[in-house]
């Protein structure tokens, strides 16, 4: 059984397309309608993209692991879907003027022939170059304790085997495998090219600071997700979110690591204050300029990385995004080719 057909694909053809393609469901919701009945809405992913659809109750559901082939009732078979890989078919309809994907026939795959994480989204960059960019940008630092204490946070304290594989988001920006690093990597980049341009114009900014604290500024995402293998919200990252998790984790590496106070105070600043208001999720704002520097290079990070998914996944028809709340517009393909 195999689809030459991606999610890229499906999302390139036009209204009253039939499609069919193998992935891992990464999102399954029970819901029902006005009238009591059942339906779902499902997101199926494979290396490519991701794609939201609905299974309405006329839909067929089966399962094929080992061979065979037979109906099942989703809600009474015992099969844990999400996280599973599934052959699905559809068909593209329009609803209120939007596109929207329904999925007629769900097919339970067999783990073993068709394991999910061969389907799981992995950083377009290869690890290596990542990995390599992040020893450099530590490297970098001049201080010799800041230096050393960023290097024992993350090699030390047992952070970084999780980190180099860690997803940034569980959907929006950087969600997939590897993207925790390579966000971090791209702030902390961009971060330095801030701080020299601001030194340049002679405001005084402590570039050691800036990259530590780009580095670390979204630690607390590594328990805030969880991976089984789609990425989800764990207890913690429901209930405290990775901002405090982060601000958490480092002050209790820095008494650790008897990283003295004013350094701590700074860094700890900048995790605490990187998503620039209170709205956003920050407990306080930005009130020195390597937070500022930091809280923008990663604001920006985000926002292109989610201009890039949002415009890969348009039709070729397409230049305009629909509304989107994430960031509270909708987004244009701009000069980029189709």
């Amino acid at each position: 059984m195999k689809s030459s057909m991606t999610i890229k694909d499906i999302k390139q053809l036009p209204k009253n397309s039939e499609f069919e393609v193998l992935g891992i469901i990464s999102k399954f919701t029970r819901r029902k309608d006005r009238n009591d009945n059942p339906f779902w809405e499902i997101t199926i992913s494979d290396p490519t993209c991701d794609i939201d659809g609905k299974v309405w109750p006329a839909s067929t559901w089966r399962n094929t692991q080992g061979g065979d082939d037979f109906p099942i009732d989703p809600d009474n078979c015992g099969l844990k879907f999400e996280g599973s890989s599934v052959r699905v078919q559809g068909l593209i309809a329009e609803y209120r003027e939007q596109i929207q994907y329904n999925f007629t026939e769900v097919c339970y795959l067999d783990q073993n022939d068709y394991p999910p994480n061969s389907f799981v989204r992995r950083s377009p960059l290869k690890s290596e170059y990542l990995e390599d960019k992040f020893l450099n940008l530590i490297a970098e630092i001049k201080d010799t304790k800041l230096r050393e204490f960023t290097e024992n946070a993350f090699f030390k304290h047992g952070l970084w085997e999780k980190f180099k594989t860690w997803p940034a988001a569980v959907t929006l920006h950087h969600a997939y495998t590897g993207g925790l690093l390579e966000h971090s990597v791209s702030v902390a980049i961009g971060a330095m090219d801030l701080a020299r341009h601001y030194s340049d114009f002679m405001i005084p900014v402590n570039m050691d600071i800036v990259i530590a604290g780009a580095l670390l500024h979204d630690i607390g995402k590594l328990e805030a997700y969880s991976i089984s293998p789609v990425t989800q919200m764990t207890a913690s990252g429901n209930a405290i979110d990775h901002i405090a998790l982060g601000y958490s984790m480092f002050m209790r590496i820095a008494e650790a690591e008897n990283l003295d106070s004013n350094t701590a105070l700074l860094l700890g600043h900048i995790i605490i204050s990187h998503h620039g208001r209170l709205e956003y999720g920050s407990p306080v704002m930005p009130v020195i300029p390597e937070a500022f520097i930091v809280n923008a290079a990663d604001d920006t990070d985000f926002k292109l990385s989610y201009w890039k998914s949002q415009i890969e996944s348009l039709n070729n028809q397409s230049d305009m995004t629909d509304y989107l709340p994430a960031v509270e517009r909708r987004l244009w393909r701009g000069s980029s080719t189709k």
